[in-house]
């Protein structure tokens, strides 16, 4: 016998179910201010989402080597969907209800918003590489596009709600509550669909199913998508035996009637087909308390700050190794200087004292080297001074301040100083610590000392305009400690991250009571 009309397509189940229930009076103004009032919320859910993320990098690798997502982390995961569930019902991905989301990743029948999502007893070890990024690209673009802001489902920033479809549903809503004290139901059921399809994306980027999402809206407050995620009853005698209405085609056996209670389709929906995901385990009370989860966020934070201390320090070995030039020195891009005027001029560089005894400057720096090449037909000078006895030079002469060697977008930004010519050719002063000067490629090097400095480049006679090509480089002795040190503290943080995870996520269930099997059952 079909579960469904005739002429009804069965609608597939699917292991994540969505409900949801439109409070019977919803304030007119309250949604006003949600935004305020959920601000302890999206703290929370900040943190939480910091620990989503490091907890499913792990399940990855568990997945990858056992093919099972630790029941641990699977219920804290599907804890901070439901809890990012709760909070955007609340505030502006659904606006469905006033009364204040509970502070907890346990689902709670007396909240009108409910997420189960199926534990699954095996994964597929080579979907869970590629699931999560390249298989779901599909599914990132359409919701991109229909939800809009860069895919509400990814940025989870409830605030919003989504600037595209969904918050224009929202905002519709919104104001249609604020003049009628009514929510239309046509929008909710929308409404609804479109949060139950990235609900269920981001369970199957969250490696929670093999399940690949469909793409449809299942519209109304309570999931179409799904038979009620709950475990099987207990096995019952076999069923009477009842007659076909007519004779059974090619002889067929008689149709038995399925055992235990028939499983009854929501009010307002059309039947539903029997769930065909994965089995549901049987649910063990929750041991995700209070203390459990701020562990868990504080070892998340602790693993980020790791993979940053690694990133860093490997960056910096890489750099130290890899990117010096024939002479040692790591070198900056070559970047067009020019002058209207007589000169190019540094903004000043000032390096520190350090300690006493200790030359902390050239530590750090090692030798510097200044690389020039003129533009013009002219001879290239470039020197290092003393900022005073520069100042005192060019003091009433035209010139070209570099207050910004980088700039905003990587060009360099300058100031413009209006004047008259130099009171002599710069190679015939005698201020410069190091110079250089001639036609072609010019380079001085300088051994760096305490005090403040200024680079000068001009045309060696002093003449106008000034236009070079210059480089500036520097052998930074320490690159290489200072990469040796934050690979090791990288790795004293995360060895520290693994133990606080550990100890904190459960591991020994324990014993299920007759009220902890399955699931959320629907809408009470």
């Amino acid at each position: 016998m079909s579960a469904h009309p005739v002429g009804t397509a069965p609608v597939p189940a699917y292991p994540v179910r969505v409900d949801a229930r439109l409070d019977d009076h919803l304030s007119r103004w309250l949604w006003l201010v949600k935004w305020l009032l959920a601000i302890p919320h999206f703290l929370v859910l900040a943190l939480l989402w910091i620990a989503f993320v490091v907890l499913s990098a792990i399940a990855l690798v568990a997945i990858l080597f056992t093919g099972r997502y630790p029941r641990g982390i699977f219920d804290f995961n599907v804890g901070v969907l439901r809890w990012t569930w709760r909070v955007s019902y609340y505030t502006y991905g659904g606006l469905g209800t006033d009364q204040y989301p509970p502070f907890t990743l346990e689902e709670r029948p007396d909240y009108p918003a409910h997420l189960e999502i199926a534990y699954p007893d095996h994964l597929s070890r080579g979907l869970v590489l590629v699931k999560w990024w390249l298989l779901a690209i599909p599914h990132y673009l359409v919701l991109g596009l229909v939800l809009g802001g860069g895919v509400y489902a990814a940025s989870h920033d409830e605030r919003s709600g989504g600037t595209g479809l969904l918050g224009l549903l929202v905002l519709v809503a919104a104001v249609v509550l604020l003049f009628t004290g009514r929510y239309p139901g046509g929008i909710f059921d929308f409404v609804l669909g479109l949060n139950r399809w990235w609900l269920r994306v981001a369970a199957y980027a969250g490696l929670m199913t093999d399940a690949y999402p469909p793409f449809r809206i299942d519209l109304g407050g309570t999931d179409p998508g799904t038979a009620v995620l709950a475990a099987p009853p207990a096995p019952a005698p076999p069923g009477p035996t009842m007659p076909a209405a007519g004779p059974p085609a090619g002889g067929a056996p008689p149709v038995t009637a399925p055992s235990g209670p028939p499983l009854a389709p929501p009010p307002g929906q059309p039947p539903t087909a029997p769930y065909a995901g994965p089995p549901v385990a049987p649910r063990t009370p929750s041991r995700w308390n209070a203390g459990r989860i701020i562990a868990v966020i504080i070892g998340s934070l602790l693993a980020m700050t790791s993979v940053g201390l690694l990133l860093g320090g490997l960056g910096l070995r890489v750099t130290d190794s890899v990117l010096r030039d024939e002479h040692g020195y790591l070198m900056s891009s070559t970047e067009s200087y020019g002058s209207p005027g007589h000169a190019v001029v540094s903004d000043r560089i000032e390096l520190g004292n350090g300690f006493v005894a200790t030359d902390l400057p050239r530590r750090w720096l090692g030798t510097v080297t200044v690389v020039a090449r003129s533009q013009t037909p002219a001879e290239v000078f470039v020197g290092i001074a003393h900022t005073d006895d520069v100042e005192a030079y060019l003091s009433g002469v035209e010139r070209t301040l570099v207050t910004d060697p980088s700039g905003d977008n990587g060009d360099p930004e300058t100031a413009y100083v209006p004047g008259g010519p130099p009171p002599a050719a710069p190679g015939q002063l005698p201020i410069w610590v190091a110079s250089a000067q001639g036609s072609g490629q010019q380079t001085l090097t300088w051994e760096p000392q305490q005090g403040d400095w200024t680079v000068v480049v001009m045309n060696a006679d002093g003449s106008t305009p000034v236009q070079a090509r210059v480089a500036v480089g520097a052998e930074l002795p320490v690159l290489g400690d200072i990469a040796l040190w934050l690979l090791g503290a990288g790795f004293v943080v995360g060895l520290l991250a693994v133990v606080v995870i550990v100890l904190a996520v459960p591991r020994t269930p324990r014993t299920a009571t007759p009220q902890d099997v399955g699931t959320y059952e629907g809408p009470r």
